[in-house]
């Protein structure tokens, strides 16, 4: 994924995990993210099916979590491919197309704006609309735990260490650059965590469950897609530090580090705006 390097021509043992030309015709191009997206997509089928399951006798309960699982692997190894096909395959082989994965990156996470403007708008929507028994826990004002709230500290951090560690980058501080580089990804580790402790506490000790009439389906929908794109950020950033301490960074060569902060930088501001309306705006609202 790195500018034009002396590493063009020679063979490091690195060869792409996908077929350069499929369908045949079409250039090069890789099925990888079409397997990502359909990985994607069975979180939600997964979820879906649960809540059937729940509300008739059609499926089996372990339908939904059996999908889901599945999904995950799938998700997983889509991910791995498409990222080795596009961010490590280019820097073995010297592909000087950094300026085209940037604005790739532009054009991905207009997508993703868009993606994330259709939850917010089904959101507001039944907002507007007939908005019935708030659950207990938004009456309560408990969705906005100082779980959250450390939650949104920590993602707020790792955006500020990621930064300067692209900063010491290009001054060439490579021991400061790794350091900071490993902070963030300890952070969004954690905030993974920290989410998934919530989950945790919301549906065993508080019963708030994605069934729990259309806040809860907006909200675990929500909190849910924001999730998966901090675990998929967390996957990218584990590349880019495994590749650090190999050394494959300098000034001139950062195509990936920017390209990851960018997307970083922008999961960070949905969860802030997803907090402001999802769990603060649900409580001032309610």
């Amino acid at each position: 994924m790195e500018e034009a390097d002396d590493h063009s021509g020679e063979d490091h043992g690195h060869h792409l995990p996908a077929v350069e030309d499929w369908p045949k015709g079409f250039g090069e191009a890789s099925w990888w993210p079409f397997i990502t997206a359909i990985g994607a997509a069975g979180f939600y089928i997964g979820a879906s099916l649960y809540v059937i399951a729940t509300q008739t006798d059609l499926l089996g309960i372990a339908v939904g979590p059996a999908v889901f699982v599945a999904s995950a692997f799938l998700f997983l190894a889509g991910l791995y491919g498409w990222v080795y096909h596009a961010f490590v395959a280019a820097y073995w082989e010297g592909d000087g197309h950094g300026r085209g994965l940037r604005f790739a990156m532009v054009l991905f996470l207009g997508s993703e704006v868009a993606t994330f403007g259709a939850g917010f708008i089904y959101y507001f929507f039944v907002r507007t609309g007939a908005w019935e028994n708030l659950p207990e826990l938004v009456e309560s004002g408990n969705v906005l735990s100082s779980l959250v709230i450390v939650n949104t500290i920590i993602l707020v951090i790792s955006s500020v260490t990621l930064h300067y560690a692209h900063i010491a980058l290009h001054k060439n501080d490579r021991q400061k650059f790794i350091r900071l580089l490993a902070a963030t990804l300890l952070l969004g580790v954690v905030f993974i965590g920290g989410q998934a402790l919530e989950y945790y506490e919301f549906i065993v000790h508080e019963g708030f469950t994605i069934t729990e009439g259309a806040y809860g389906s907006a909200f675990y929908g929500l909190t849910g897609l924001h999730g998966l794109h901090v675990s998929l950020g967390a996957v990218l950033l584990g590349v880019v530090f495994v590749r650090a301490l190999y050394g494959q960074y300098d000034a001139e060569h950062d195509t990936s580090v920017s390209t990851v902060s960018m997307y970083w930088h922008f999961v960070d501001a949905v969860w802030i705006f997803l907090v402001v309306v999802l769990y603060a705006g649900a409580i001032v609202l309610g």
